[in-house]
């Protein structure tokens, strides 16, 4: 076996030594940069957290809204036309509804005056009135359907216009 001089083995442990240093530096640096990684994934969840939060609020918000305006739209005598106060309705459910998938049906009525033929027609045009609404509004037509009942699905039962101006609406459901 042969002996290396003492400046070989200086060199050699010299080596190792910087080798040894180089590795843990590259393991600190590794772990450093585990650690970084960590922290953001672990901010980017908390940040997708709060944004689902605050999206289901403003849902629920937009749902509370909705719901204080009711789903029942009236309408004149003999008329489709929207009244004001409907399609205020119906932007506030139109702003829910965008928040979600649900679909609507929509139920057009009439009062009881009129042949059924004609009552039937005029509840179609109104529950396609609300329809044609909330598409223009930017609700998918594929979500609504819409039927009519006529005047076979009174709220308000007798004669006068009290009764028939209940009657007169097209149901959200």
């Amino acid at each position: 076996m042969k002996y290396l001089p003492v400046a070989g083995k200086a060199v050699i442990v010299m080596f190792t030594a910087a080798l040894l240093a180089a590795c843990s530096s590259s393991a600190k640096k590794d772990d450093e940069e585990a650690a970084a990684a960590a922290a953001a994934a672990a901010k980017a969840e908390q940040e997708r957290a709060a944004a689902a939060a605050a999206a289901q609020s403003e849902m629920r918000a937009k749902r509370d809204a909705a719901a204080a305006y009711g789903s029942v739209f009236y309408f004149d005598f003999d008329s489709y036309a929207l009244k004001p106060e409907a399609i205020e309705a119906l932007n506030a459910h139109i702003a829910y509804l965008k928040t979600t998938d649900e679909a609507v049906r929509l139920e057009g009525h009439t009062d009881e005056r009129g042949t059924r033929e004609y009552n039937m027609a005029l509840g179609e045009r109104r529950a396609n009135a609300v329809r044609d609404y909330m598409v223009v509004n930017g609700l998918p037509s594929y979500r609504i359907e819409t039927v009519s009942y006529g005047e076979e699905r009174p709220i308000s039962m007798g004669s006068g216009e009290s009764n028939w101006s209940q009657n007169r609406r097209v149901e959200l459901k």
